[in-house]
């Protein structure tokens, strides 16, 4: 009898206290007002299933579980570094840098860990067909060590080369580690990771999961892409390591990438991302002059350089905020080419800002994309950013995987970060930011290349779509987040 008389009061207090909660957590964790408003209207109109779907779903522990991980990887040591790649006003480093570009590289020297280094050298190789030779015969020439992270290592055609190339490194006395993201290793059969245990390459994977077959996208990624030889030459891009990347692979897999060669004091940041990712990972902590050998600016190389670190722990935003602030330096031109583009409403914004100011902003897309969903995403939000001056150009042909942005012929910056919220957000990534104008105007001139034979779309184009395809690509849009 007590207890019926209890029952009520019982639920009725958990029916406030469980909302109550769950409305705090909101309050103090949520940093979008909509996202807030959404949830805590959930919580209260729905007792109960509400407050549990927000446990679920709702609370953000992928940055919280970054953070922790990161806090358990061992601290590397500090690392003597020449005085000349110390960062100095880039006045100094860049005599043509006006006001805009000086702001600029103050606010990324505040939020990021990583300075700008002068006298560096950077090579775009466009294609798997020149890329992959050079980065072979940059291992092949190895001496002391080689490091190689990529998010898929396929055993195909380019990963058999690779193998081949790390496995003699290893016979003739090199120190390799290769890196491979604990998801990325499942796109192909064998696991790479089998091969390379075979070779005895010593490997670790990147956070690895206990349940992969349940989301093929998982979050806290290891997306990045390089290649350290001797810790003096490095290759970094969007380029993974498949046969797709061959111009003779026909169909969907056919892939159009860019990787970049780097050579200078820029490789030491390359050097230390690696070392981290490996320490997080293996749980070994790189040391001594073969991994981190002593780099000066090189004689007659121009290129003014920082890697920039962004993943899902204390390093969030931080490419994100390079964006922001390359877009609004902008006042001559914008070039964005990229796979993937479901920016948020903040970088449209900022698109549009330097549209209006008179910028020419064009945004390079492949026409086919080899992930539908994103695309149906990419193509609902495209008319956000055509309705104030946005140029989009759709480009045929092979899939094109490339990412690369360019500001007023000056400012040049590539890696494997994408234009959504996975790469800006959930990924571990790298990216280089380059203050050279030459350097620019080549990849101007490859983007352009790219442009002779793409079709550009226009709002009209867009608003004309029948209703069933809106919808289609709406739906999509709402999963953005999580694509």
């Amino acid at each position: 009898m007590l207890w019926d008389q209890l029952l009520p009061i019982v639920g009725g207090v958990l029916a406030i206290a469980i909302p109550g909660f769950a409305s705090a957590h909101i309050l103090l964790t949520k940093r979008d007002v909509r996202s807030a408003i959404g949830w805590t209207g959930l919580v209260w109109l729905v007792p109960f299933f509400g407050a549990s779907f927000y446990v679920l779903f709702g609370v953000n522990r992928i940055r919280r579980r970054a953070v922790r991980v990161r806090s358990e990887t061992p601290r590397l040591p500090p690392h003597e570094v020449a005085p000349a790649t110390l960062y100095p006003p880039l006045k100094q480093l860049f005599p043509a840098a006006n006001e805009d570009m000086i702001a600029h590289a103050e606010l990324m020297n505040r939020i990021g860990d990583l300075t700008l280094t002068t006298g560096n050298r950077v090579d775009a190789l466009d294609g798997g067909d020149t890329a992959f030779p050079a980065m072979l015969e940059a291992i092949a020439a190895a001496k002391h060590t080689v490091a190689l992270t990529s998010y898929i290592f396929d055993y195909d055609r380019a990963g058999k080369q690779f193998l081949q190339a790390l496995k003699s490194a290893v016979e003739r006395g090199v120190e390799v580690r290769v890196l491979i993201d604990s998801v990325g290793n499942l796109y192909s059969r064998p696991r790479i990771t089998t091969m390379l245990a075979r070779d005895r390459i010593p490997y670790a994977r990147f956070n690895v999961s206990t349940v992969p077959w349940r989301m093929a996208y998982m979050n806290l990624r290891c997306h990045r892409k390089l290649l350290i030889v001797d810790g003096r030459t490095a290759f970094t891009g969007g380029m993974n390591i498949r046969e797709g990347n061959y111009a003779d692979v026909s169909g969907r897999s056919a892939i159009r990438d860019i990787q970049f060669r780097m050579d200078g004091p820029v490789v030491a940041q390359a050097m230390e991302v690696f070392a981290e990712d490996w320490a997080f990972a293996a749980g070994e902590v790189l040391e001594g002059d073969a991994w981190y050998p002593q780099l000066t600016p090189l004689e007659g190389a121009t290129t003014v350089a920082r890697g920039i670190v962004d993943g899902p722990d204390e390093d969030i935003d931080k490419l994100r905020w390079a964006i922001l602030s390359a877009l609004s330096m902008a006042s001559e031109s914008v070039t964005v080419v990229t796979p993937y583009f479901i920016p948020d409403n903040t970088i449209v914004a900022a698109l549009n800002q330097a549209a209006l100011k008179g910028a020419e902003v064009r945004i390079i897309l492949p026409e086919t994309n080899n992930l539908r969903v994103v695309n149906w995403a990419s193509r609902f939000q495209l008319p956000f950013v055509l309705e104030q001056g946005c140029r989009v150009f759709l480009t045929p042909g092979r899939f094109d995987h490339s990412k690369l942005m360019l500001v007023d012929g000056v400012w040049s910056f590539f890696g494997s970060t994408n234009w959504d919220a996975r790469s800006l957000r959930l990924n571990f990534e790298f990216n280089v930011e380059c203050f050279d104008p030459e350097l620019t105007r080549r990849l101007e001139e490859n983007a352009n290349k790219r442009l002779q034979k793409a079709r550009e779309i226009s709002l009209d184009d867009m608003r004309h779509r029948p209703v069933g395809q809106k919808l289609r690509d709406g739906i999509a849009w709402l999963f953005s987040p999580y694509l």
